[in-house]
């Protein structure tokens, strides 16, 4: 096994994995964000770190932890990349933050991707999933009528701007 100062870290943030995600996994710190802890948890699923997935679930939710299906997962497939979207709070001075990611894995020699908007809350200083919702992040804006004016304030019908494409 190499070194992990050299490796880089299965999130692809561009760090090694002992600058990086390592910390976390080996418990000697805890993610300061929500977006950290998303990056981690995937890096657990890379590494094959499943007490970490765990032990990073709401504790009220660790009851629907199915270990077996999440090892047998985790270690049946390549872990490619990870695409995080959006997130919304989660900061270091939040309570609660939402993150909206893309896990890239092969299994059976099959390119995956997992689409996923994920709910995470801070309880005594500590991040931890909550649940996540597949696919894309829902909108939380009203929906624009196609002969309605556009939002973003042309003036302009939206089917003639910005919906003209959509």
């Amino acid at each position: 096994m190499t070194d992990s100062s050299t490796n880089e870290c299965p999130c692809r943030s561009g760090k090694a994995l002992d600058a990086c995600c390592g910390p976390y996994l080996d418990g000697t710190a805890a993610a300061p964000t929500a977006e950290a802890l998303m990056r981690s948890r995937y890096s657990a699923f890379a590494t094959g770190k499943i007490d970490y997935l765990q032990e990073t679930l709401l504790p009220e939710t660790r009851e629907d932890f199915h270990r077996t299906e999440i090892e047998s997962w985790a270690k049946s497939s390549q872990w490619t990349g990870l695409e995080v979207r959006s997130t919304e709070a989660g900061g270091v001075d939040d309570e609660e933050g939402v993150v909206e990611f893309v896990a890239n894995f092969v299994t059976g020699g099959k390119p995956q991707k997992h689409h996923e908007t994920s709910r995470f809350t801070k309880r005594d200083g500590r991040w931890y999933y909550v649940d996540g919702v597949l696919g894309a992040r829902p909108r939380s804006g009203p929906k624009v009528g196609r002969n309605e004016p556009c939002p973003c304030g042309s003036g302009k019908k939206y089917k003639k701007c910005c919906g003209a494409n959509a």
